[in-house]
């Protein structure tokens, strides 16, 4: 392992490009910087609020999904988010010129309701989106979470799932027939079936929101974003372990990898035969770089 970059305000939503240099945000600070290959750090846009999963559209854009912004906690020198804060912003769907740095706002609503803290994000070939929204937590209450499909050019946006307890990570099967969704709080991989752009079959009970249960991980531990390897495995990273454990679709804990930060959230895959991981060290506001043994997956409209 390597760190690319230090110094940074919490991490999070990495998007490797074929340039070498990796786009993310820093959710503490409001921003999106770019990680050059040689480690310098510059600030490609400001959106504010609480910047979180990115990725990058059919039009070349990134995509982001804006929590609102949270309440700061340190303990040392790590850090991490904690309620809703006092001039919470709202969550929202952004989209970022990585040129000029503008921002606009694409969806802060489904229908009447407003987005709370919309969090990961993943296109599929057909140029729509998939996004979590984790919802907000404040000293008394919580929101309840959901998944969401919208259109890129900001025409249509659909709930899917509702209510889910922390939905945070969210990707594609290599096929782009299954979804996958990680729960924050109780550490579980739900999958959903694809019948159609935006459309998911949803089971009968046991689970409420329709999700089949890939695994849930002994002991406490948190889900949060996560990426998919090109064999079909699931890459999830896990807080308070410290870690990416890769689970295989039908439900087994194929490995865990190990960082020294209990803060890991989240991993994308680069380099020219998409080997290269690179993790979030979120507490520590660290970007790391790893050979992993597995090529990542190919995303849609990824350059």
């Amino acid at each position: 392992m390597k760190i690319s970059a230090a110094g940074l305000g919490f991490p999070e939503g990495p998007v490797w490009v074929a340039d070498g240099s990796v786009l993310l945000v820093e959710i503490a600070r409001g921003t999106i910087v770019r990680v050059a290959p040689d480690g310098t750090v510059s600030v490609v846009a400001r959106p504010g609020g609480g910047p979180n999963g990115l990725a990058i559209g059919p039009d070349g854009a990134l995509y982001c999904c804006n929590n609102g912004g949270f309440t700061w906690i340190e303990s040392g020198t790590s850090l991490r988010p904690g309620l809703q804060p006092a001039d919470y912003s709202g969550g929202r769907i952004e989209r970022i010129d990585t040129t000029s740095g503008a921002v606009r706002v694409l969806y802060e609503h489904c229908g009447e309701h407003r987005l709370r803290g919309p969090n990961d994000i993943v296109f599929d070939a057909h140029g729509g989106f998939y996004f979590t929204d984790l919802g907000k937590n404040r000293a008394r209450d919580r929101d309840h979470g959901g998944v969401y499909y919208a259109r890129a050019d900001g025409s249509h946006i659909e709930e899917l799932v509702h209510p889910m307890l922390t939905p945070n990570g969210i990707g594609l099967a290599p096929d782009g027939s299954v979804l996958y969704v990680a729960e924050t709080e109780t550490a579980r991989l739900w999958s959903f079936e694809i019948e159609a752009p935006g459309r998911i079959r949803k089971r009968p009970s046991p689970a409420p929101h329709g999700g089949r249960l890939v695994i849930g991980l002994a002991g406490y531990q948190r889900f949060d974003s996560l990426a998919v390897e090109a064999s079909g495995n699931i890459a999830v990273a896990t807080l308070v372990s410290g870690a990416i454990s890769v689970i295989s679709p039908d439900g087994r804990l194929v490995r865990q990898v190990s960082f020294p930060d209990p803060h890991v959230t989240n991993i994308c895959f680069g380099g020219a035969d998409l080997r290269t991981a690179y993790v979030t060290l979120s507490g520590t506001g660290q970007l790391a770089a790893m050979d992993w043994p597995e090529p990542g997956l190919q995303l849609a409209w990824s350059r």
